[in-house]
């Protein structure tokens, strides 16, 4: 395929995927003027500093400095290379991937990762088959019907069958050109004693996992009989890290953002039961307490995350600690309770769906009014001993919390319970916070609040020239005209050594008569570096209009930079020449030094 060809079905790929509408499958955007902001997915952060410009099609953090377009953002965000960005994009928008992107080398281990998610879907479909169609299934699926999943949620969910059948799958993933050995590494088969090979997750009910494109990337299952375990998961393998996804994740994403609010539950048969009683941005996670890598995942999403855990102990202590988990990334954790001892999935069926929304989701409490209520369980009230040491506790947990609001309305709620002073227990609780360095006076407040001012005008501080330099760039990358005008006034002469390398590839990008268009610009640059400083420069408050003066202002900044280095460099020289005793040299320096101040006089009144 012609480079030209090439590069038209890309600028055409770019165009069909809006890299809002991409961004935001992975990140919580909200507008603010005319770009959209989130937290950054390429570095840990509480603070949104993730900007995409939809009128640019680029992407910028100013926390890490990650920045590029649509392709850039998916090659980042799947660490796959920009071929496979092409084709995933292409997916996404129902595009036809020209041959020449469909023959690049795979190495060994990825072609081995593509065969084990190209079974899996293709033993989603089969189970999926077997389940609503044929005779073997039929238990299964009356199984499934008695315990009130409806076709809709079977289909919605692909949930399948596997055949009690020892070789029914191996035979059928042999006949599909499967390696059986790659087959066990993907924990879709067991190896006997005898060296045969046999399905994993024959005689159970199939509940495919999938990752947040909607590919299947393992299986839970569930027995149908006495059979132990009850339920087995897939193996992690090259497609599948339980630590890092969620059950359901794909399909619950469109709710989450719009609610901008996650149900957490403990298990895939509890987001099925939830999910269709109406509770869509229902998700679980995968056999394991809640990760670090999960907690920063919810929270690109989302602000709020409702726990909805088993209401037994071991439950309860999944829900503190998860609690403390989404915490900790900066999620407003709210607690949904149930009738001692049930599940979601229990409670449904006993209660129904109306009852799941208004007695247990929408009644949901705050994770501190939870926690006390849980404390209390340590302690006899009606002792004035127990009394005290609650009552300690809770001023423990209360001082950790950063909200001045949030803890003067528990301070507040205790106080009136055991009727003490509040400014007792707000005494109690500075006391706490000084001894966990938290605690700030109004004056070491202010004077945090003016550091931290001062520090982000002094990360604006640059020199004249500089910034010159930075705002003409931002200029030339949207006006060709003014890039035009910039190569025929100043050349490369840029003084920082990137804006000179970034400059000579954009004179060649318009040599090549491509369009101005940041987006297209950014593919261009071969180094990730140049990639990140040109997206945070494109996205330089620049007006959409501007005058011939403003640009020679820029162009005049940068000159009379040079001429002033030049002539620091030219007035050491003669005085070395000087102290060499070398008068010769230093008349000619000072004939030199002279000429450039008529240029540096000259450039100053253009």
């Amino acid at each position: 395929m012609p480079d030209q060809l090439k590069d038209q079905f890309i600028e055409e790929l770019r165009a069909s995927n809006d890299i809002v509408e991409v961004v935001g499958e992975y990140v919580q955007l909200k507008k603010q003027g005319r770009n959209y902001f989130g937290l950054c997915p390429f570095h840990n952060e509480n603070t949104p500093s993730f900007s995409v410009s939809p009128e640019k099609q680029i992407f910028h953090c100013f926390g890490c400095g990650k920045g590029g377009n649509v392709l850039t953002f998916v090659m980042e965000i799947e660490g796959i290379s920009f071929k496979e960005a092409v084709a995933r994009l292409a997916e996404k928008s129902g595009k036809s991937l020209p041959e020449s992107f469909k023959t690049e080398h795979v190495s060994p281990a990825n072609q081995e990762a593509r065969n084990i998610l190209e079974a899996h879907q293709l033993l989603t479909k089969l189970y999926h088959h077997l389940l609503k169609h044929t005779k073997e299934g039929k238990d299964a699926y009356q199984y499934l019907i008695k315990r009130g999943i409806t076709d809709e949620t079977i289909d919605a969910f692909q949930i399948g069958y596997a055949p009690d059948s020892k070789t029914f799958v191996a035979s059928f993933l042999e006949k599909k050109g499967f390696h059986l050995q790659t087959m066990v590494k993907a924990g879709l088969l067991s190896v006997t004693g005898e060296n045969s090979y046999i399905d994993r997750f024959r005689g159970r009910v199939i509940f495919p996992i999938r990752n947040h494109q909607g590919k299947t990337v393992a299986f839970g299952g569930r027995t149908l009989t006495d059979q132990q375990p009850k339920y087995i998961n897939s193996p992690e393998t090259d497609i599948f890290h339980k630590g890092k996804m969620f059950f359901n994740f794909d399909l619950a994403r469109p709710h989450i953002r719009k609610k901008s609010e996650a149900v957490l539950v403990e298990g895939a048969v509890d987001v099925i039961a939830s999910y269709q009683a109406g509770v869509q941005n229902v998700i679980a996670t995968l056999g394991t307490a809640l990760t670090d890598v999960q907690a920063q995942l919810l929270r690109r999403y989302v602000d709020t995350v409702i726990i909805c855990y088993d209401a037994d102990q071991a439950g309860l202590e999944a829900t503190i600690k998860a609690a403390s988990q989404l915490k900790k990334v900066g999620c407003y954790v709210k607690i949904a309770q149930m009738k001692d001892g049930m599940d979601p999935d229990e409670y449904i069926q006993t209660y129904g769906s109306e009852s799941f929304h208004q007695h247990v989701i929408q009644a949901n409490i705050s994770y501190m009014s939870f926690y006390l209520k849980y404390l209390r369980r340590e302690f006899n009230l009606q002792l004035e001993t127990d009394r005290i040491r609650y009552i300690e506790k809770a001023l423990d947990y209360i001082s950790a919390v950063d909200k001045p609001v949030e803890r003067e309305h528990y301070l507040k709620d205790l106080a009136d319970e055991f009727e003490l002073s509040r400014e007792t227990l707000t005494q109690e609780i500075r006391y706490r916070r000084r001894k966990m360095g938290k605690y700030k006076d109004n004056q070491l407040e202010e004077r945090h609040n003016n550091s931290s001012s001062l520090k982000k005008e002094s990360e604006k501080l640059l020199p004249a020239f500089h910034n010159a330099e930075r705002y003409l760039l931002a200029y030339m990358v949207k006006d060709r005209e003014i890039a035009d005008y910039v190569q025929q006034e100043l050349g490369g002469a840029f003084l920082i050594n990137e804006h000179q390398v970034i400059v000579t590839y954009l004179y060649a990008f318009y040599e090549e008569n491509h369009q101005a268009d940041i987006s297209s610009f950014i593919e261009y640059l071969p180094d990730e570096h140049l990639r990140n400083l040109i997206s945070k420069i494109a996205l330089l408050p620049v007006s959409d209009t501007t005058s011939n003066r403003e640009i020679q202002d820029y162009i005049n900044v940068i000159r009379n930079e040079k001429l002033r280095k030049e002539l620091h460099k030219l007035e050491l020289e003669q005085r070395e020449a000087e102290r060499q005793k070398n008068p010769v040299r230093a008349a000619q320096i000072a004939m030199e030094i002279l000429e450039l101040k008529k240029q540096q006089k000259h450039e100053k009144y253009k």
